[in-house]
């Protein structure tokens, strides 16, 4: 069994508001990234016009999938919006319990059923967790099973095609989009991960292929991008 090095981190810095160690990020480009820790409890001040503009546009019973330590669900929750935190990690729904969260779910997305709601919410990339496109066309066949008449999907991307002129590295076989992650923590390396991002032109193919409507909504100097969708009807 793996341990949650990504929730360990979580709880040092919930607790300490710093860290012993830093929290690492290994991927598959071969980059070492520290992970800044502090950007999962920001407040409301601190989130990116983007985050804005699709927390604007939930709707209805809202569905905050991977919430981290629930800085999404909290800002909408005190707006009094009917919102589910859904997230894997123990520690990351101990810390989202402790910070007044009122519901969570810790549950794996795609093994969630029996629920519907208006909105689902994947922000900091969360739409990543579908792990490769064909992990996507899942993803979108198991939300059409989770949506309600009306229902929405939101979530950033981003194209990452620059990292490979900037790391000068090979594209690969695959989906240039499908990176390879490993948390580590005090040298305590996590479970590997895949993780997915999506450029414009793919996401688009992909869900029109899948049944779904889509408008990109924002993109920003970084080649990220907010994208709504429903299924067509």
């Amino acid at each position: 069994m793996h341990r949650d090095v990504y929730g360990e981190a979580l709880a040092e810095y919930f607790e300490k508001e710093e860290l012993t160690a830093p929290l690492l990020l290994h991927s598959t480009y071969g980059d070492i990234e520290e992970m800044p820790v502090e950007v999962f409890f920001r407040d409301a001040e601190d989130f990116p016009e983007l985050e804005f503009i699709a927390l604007s546009l939930c709707d209805g019973k809202v569905l905050d999938v991977g919430a981290g330590v629930g800085a999404h669900a909290l800002y909408l929750q005190e707006r009094n919006f009917d919102v589910t935190a859904l997230e894997i990690s123990q520690s990351a729904c101990n810390i989202m319990h402790q910070r007044g969260v009122q519901k969570i779910l810790q549950e794996d997305f795609f093994s969630l059923s029996n629920q519907q709601f208006d909105s689902l919410l994947f922000l900091m990339n969360g739409i990543g967790l579908a792990g490769t496109v064909e992990g996507f066309r899942k993803l979108l066949a198991h939300s059409k099973s989770l949506l309600s008449e009306k229902g929405q999907l939101l979530f950033d991307s981003s194209d990452i095609s620059y990292l490979y002129d900037e790391y000068r590295i090979k594209r690969p076989d695959y989906y240039f989009g499908e990176i390879g992650y490993q948390y580590e923590f005090k040298s305590i390396k996590g479970e590997p991960f895949k993780w997915l991002y999506l450029d414009q032109e793919t996401l688009i193919k992909v869900a029109h292929e899948e049944g779904w409507v889509v408008q990109i909504l924002f993109e920003d100097e970084n080649d990220q991008f907010l994208a709504r969708m429903e299924p067509r009807k």
